[in-house]
């Protein structure tokens, strides 16, 4: 139902992680996450911790998802002197290609414990149907 977009993420996840670098707007860094079907919707579950929900932007255009953040340093107070920072900031990104068969006008996303939860529903038309033999659509029954 997914599809990578980018095959050299996970390089680039390595190289920024080994060169301490940050993502910016223009090249952010990979945002880790989980994808799977439960029942009749695919979850997507994305990494966003320390980021606030102001802080993130999901775009859906055609079958292309799009998430974006940004997590920002803390507003620090001029008596504060920082002795070890290991957390990444800077913007996170993730795109996807969405298959056909979802449903993109009903996303429903979610976002508890620094984890944002979507929610993509299986379109209608992509669900197992049962055929009647004989029940074709314009078919006149003759009453006999």
């Amino acid at each position: 139902m997914l599809m990578r977009t980018d095959p050299f993420r996970e390089f680039d996840r390595l190289t920024q992680q080994l060169l301490g670098t940050t993502g910016t707007w223009s090249r952010p860094s990979a945002v880790p996450m989980d994808a799977y079907r439960q029942g009749d919707e695919y979850v997507i579950a994305l990494d966003l911790p320390g980021v606030t929900p102001d802080a993130i932007d999901i775009d859906v255009e055609r079958n292309m998802l799009t998430v974006k953040a940004e997590r920002r340093p803390l507003a620090k107070a001029d008596d504060v002197q920082m002795e070890l920072s290991e957390r990444p900031l800077g913007v996170f990104s993730r795109q996807l290609v969405l298959a056909d068969t979802l449903d993109t006008e009903h996303i429903s996303a979610d976002y508890d414990a620094g984890v944002l939860t979507l929610r993509i529903p299986i379109a209608e038309r992509a669900k197992p149907r049962k055929i009647a033999i004989g029940d074709r659509p314009g078919r006149k029954q003759i009453a006999g």
